[in-house]
């Protein structure tokens, strides 16, 4: 695990395109718990939890991929 910790912190230094990715992850996760919170959400904020989560999947998936890649090159 420490190895993937120090390529995370190698792309995050580097790598803008990660960082961006990172940041927007983050964003849809506490937008994403902010929705939890709430006892009863409407048909629209139902569509927007799924999108959010279908967008942040799609972020973790591109990350691990840098994430991968960067592992190999070492």
């Amino acid at each position: 695990m420490v190895i993937q910790d120090e390529v995370v912190k190698k792309l995050l230094d580097e790598d803008e395109a990660f960082r961006k990715a990172c940041k927007a992850h983050k964003d849809y996760e506490n937008k994403l718990e902010k929705m939890e919170k709430k006892p009863l959400l409407s048909a629209a904020e139902k569509v927007e939890k799924n999108r959010l989560k279908k967008l942040k999947l799609a972020l973790k998936d591109e990350m691990e991929q840098r994430i991968s890649k960067a592992r190999t090159r070492e």
